[in-house]
């Protein structure tokens, strides 16, 4: 028979063990340090700094955005590998564009809680989502379009892109819509907007996150290209509105896209029509070329790390740049599949090469360059995360994850709620000994009935 004090030994080994593990990953994390590490970097004169991240051909830029918006940061880092610039004074950032002709200047998409008199009049529940243009070497900062936007549907722009020097095209996250506003006179040119051409029943909850509409592209022959990401589908869309046939994924045709990011377009210049777009839900990078009027799946890029991933970039050299989002990490991959580079940050949402191009501008299609596809299936993977697949969705997991702490992974979760478990069943087995000690230490009372008939 196995005594309490066996029980109570097995109890604190347990929560012991999930504390450590909890402890070393915490104390280890590479993202946590590096974040504070990017920060303290960027205070130190320029030619002092220490090199933080592996040598590039090219500046990098990285703009994050995560559950715990203190820590989000828009970073930059140099060739040698050192903090060019680092800014987190707002709570997300998000698309990061090089200016042409400029080599130190990037414009980006942010957000922050609304303050001030107008914080009043919203009763504290608006956000301030704005276009910001940035010069690295000065660190003068220019707000170049804003506007305020409730946070009861949707508070974010996600991406913004420039068409020419006054207009800008906008996804619109708030109002379902895509739209070119000109920065000087406000106006609105041009409209489209999702409700139009697609059912309210379909997507995410109607109206408080229904189409997400998270990436807008101008193509170069004047078309544009947008993604919806609760409808699983990259829209094509010209002057007169969606071009249907174009249409890349289905409403839940998960084996295509499930709730993508960031998609780039490649003309046929360049080897295309294709499309390389962050599969985010599917843990992968996928490139789709057009064919004979249908998109057929050409390239496919995941490792066993890979986490809700949220853009990837074609280089000129044919490599692939990716933001790594719940992985906490940017990575490089060469035409052969072969991560070459790779930086710990915390939740990246958008990461830009300078002197690449704009996003996938310069690079080359999959086909073209004959990239190699390369992937680790969930059976690679590690014990919890494939203990985690087997039991959830891929939506469950991922939403898991973004919410985790920085420092945490599927495995510290699980070690996380393997002891607070062990905690409550020691609790409930050391109430269950009290109560026995007590019964036992209980006099016992004799009742004696008087039966009336003896008395005769």
């Amino acid at each position: 028979m196995v005594s309490p004090k066996m029980y109570r030994a097995f109890f604190a080994a347990l929560i012991l063990l999930c504390s450590a593990t909890v402890g070393y990953a915490y104390a280890t994390s590479p993202v946590r340090n590096s974040v504070g590490e990017y920060h303290d970097q960027s205070n130190v004169p320029l030619d002092q700094r220490e090199s933080v991240a592996p040598q590039t051909s090219g500046i990098t830029v990285v703009a994050g955005h995560g559950m715990d918006g203190e820590e989000s940061a828009l970073v930059a880092f140099a060739r040698n590998g050192t903090v060019l610039y680092h800014d987190d004074a707002y709570t997300g950032y998000f698309d990061v564009d090089p200016i042409p002709n400029e080599s130190m200047t990037v414009e980006y998409t942010a957000e922050k809680p609304l303050s001030g008199p107008r914080a009043k009049a919203c009763d504290a529940k608006c956000t301030l989502s704005f276009v910001e243009r940035v010069n690295f070497t000065t660190g003068e900062k220019t707000r170049v379009f804003s506007r305020v936007i409730p946070q009861d549907r949707g508070a974010n722009w996600h991406d913004v892109d420039r068409i020419d020097d006054e207009n800008l095209l906008v996804g619109d996250i708030h109002q379902d819509q895509v739209y070119v506003v000109n920065t000087t006179t406000n106006i609105t040119s041009w409209r489209w907007d999702a409700q139009d051409d697609f059912p309210i029943t379909e997507g995410g909850p109607y109206p408080v996150d229904w189409a997400h509409l998270n990436d807008v592209e101008r193509l170069p022959d004047g078309r544009y290209m947008v993604s919806l990401r609760n409808q699983d589908q990259v829209v094509f869309l010209n002057e007169s509105g969606l071009m249907e046939s174009w249409t890349l994924g289905g409403e839940d045709n998960f084996s295509v896209l499930y709730e993508q990011h960031n998609p780039d377009y490649i003309p046929e210049s360049r080897g295309g029509p294709a499309v390389v777009v962050a599969d985010s839900v599917n843990d992968r990078v996928v490139e789709f070329q057009r064919e004979d009027g249908e998109w057929k799946q050409s390239w496919e890029w995941s490792d066993s790390d890979t986490v809700w991933t949220r853009d990837a970039d074609r280089l000129p050299n044919g490599h692939t740049l990716i933001a790594d989002t719940n992985a906490n990490r940017v990575v490089e991959v060469n035409r052969q599949g072969q991560i070459i580079w790779e930086l710990p940050i915390y939740s990246p949402y958008d990461v830009e090469r300078l002197g690449a191009g704009d996003e996938s501008a310069r690079g080359p299609s999959a086909t073209q360059a004959e990239l190699r596809s390369a992937t680790e299936p969930i059976a690679d993977r590690g014990i919890y995360e494939r203990s985690v697949h087997a039991i959830f969705s891929k939506k469950t997991v991922s939403g898991m994850w973004f919410v985790l702490p920085m420092w945490a992974g599927l495995g510290e979760l699980v070690a996380a709620v393997l002891g607070v478990l062990a905690l409550l069943v020691w609790g409930v087995f050391e109430l269950r000994e009290l109560n026995l000690k007590i019964e036992t230490k209980l006099p016992i009372r004799v009742s004696r009935e008087t039966n009336d008939d003896e008395h005769f």
